[in-house]
């Protein structure tokens, strides 16, 4: 018994060794068992919905019988050209997302360098804490808080009224961009910090013995190195701006590309292919976006 069970084992262990053999003698084959299902997952699930989507950008919508006509046509584009109302949401919510994403660094950035380089570990882990936990609530339910903070009566307006000024922040802009920033404001501070943690503590010793100031050493030596981990970190908060589409009908009456799109695709309109076209502008922009911070050696800091 003892042989016929050993006689199993030991003919699975030279198996192994020949499939361990091949994989090193064959590079190529251990790509492909490493990164195949999960490229194959991306090629089927994202790449393949990216074409899908720029393909029914060129169908069209019969107006009389409210069906999508898959002939091609460049039709939706040439509404978007010479629709303004098209130019003025993309242009709100560029700026809208520029103004998230600077206020985040700027918000970002005093805290990660005073986590990295300046608190004790103790205070470093609570800071992380601090900045990880409102990851663990479920969006909607901080979009809604913040309404309620936002609204009429709520804290905010309370707090202003003690000084006669009532800002009515419910219903504007101003109430999205405050909600947006401190929603993305963790995938910022992460980035960043990180960043800081990776300047060497040689550089900074070389240039004060060199004679240099704290505040030309942080100009000359920590900003440049940071500077790739903070535009890493702007992709984070200017992309996920771009395409939200849940916290601008909730907190604000402010219309966004995300709110066109998803009204044209599934309001009264029921126009996908238009809501298609209109899709490819963020990712435009976003493609731009991504060969500027390419060229800052963003990638190389996520």
């Amino acid at each position: 018994m003892a042989t016929a069970s050993a006689a199993p084992s030991s003919a699975r262990r030279p198996l192994k060794r020949r499939a361990s053999a091949f994989l090193f003698r064959h590079r190529g084959a251990q790509l492909t068992f490493t990164l195949g299902p999960t490229l194959s997952w991306m090629v089927v699930i994202y790449l393949f919905s990216l074409a899908v989507l720029l393909v029914s950008s060129f169908w069209t919508l019969n107006p009389l019988t409210a069906q999508v006509e898959h002939t091609w046509s460049l039709r939706n584009y040439q509404t978007i050209l010479h629709g303004s109302v098209y130019w003025r949401v993309t242009f709100r919510t560029v700026v809208l997302a520029a103004a998230v994403t600077f206020t985040d660094v700027l918000l970002a950035f005093p805290l990660a360098y005073y986590a990295a380089r300046m608190a004790s570990p103790r205070i470093r882990n609570a800071l992380l804490f601090a900045v990880v936990m409102p990851l663990w609530a479920n969006y909607l339910v901080k979009v809604f808080a913040w309404k309620t903070m936002l609204g009429g009566d709520g804290p905010v307006d309370a707090f202003f009224g003690v000084f006669g000024w009532h800002p009515g922040l419910s219903s504007s802009i101003l109430s999205l961009w405050i909600v947006l920033s401190y929603i993305w404001l963790p995938y910022v501070i992460l980035p960043i910090l990180a960043a800081f943690e990776r300047v060497p503590d040689s550089y900074l010793e070389a240039s004060g013995d060199l004679g240099a100031r704290s505040g030309r050493t942080f100009r000359k030596i920590v900003l440049p190195l940071v500077m790739p981990g903070v535009v890493a970190a702007t992709i984070f908060s200017f992309s996920l701006t771009l395409g939200d589409y849940l916290a601008a009908p909730l907190v604000s009456k402010t219309l966004v590309l995300g709110n066109m799109i998803d009204q044209l695709a599934g309001g009264t309109a029921n126009n996908k292919p238009l809501a298609a076209a209109i899709s490819m502008i963020p990712l435009a922009i976003m493609g731009i976006y991504l060969l500027i911070a390419r060229a800052m050696h963003a990638f190389e800091a996520l």
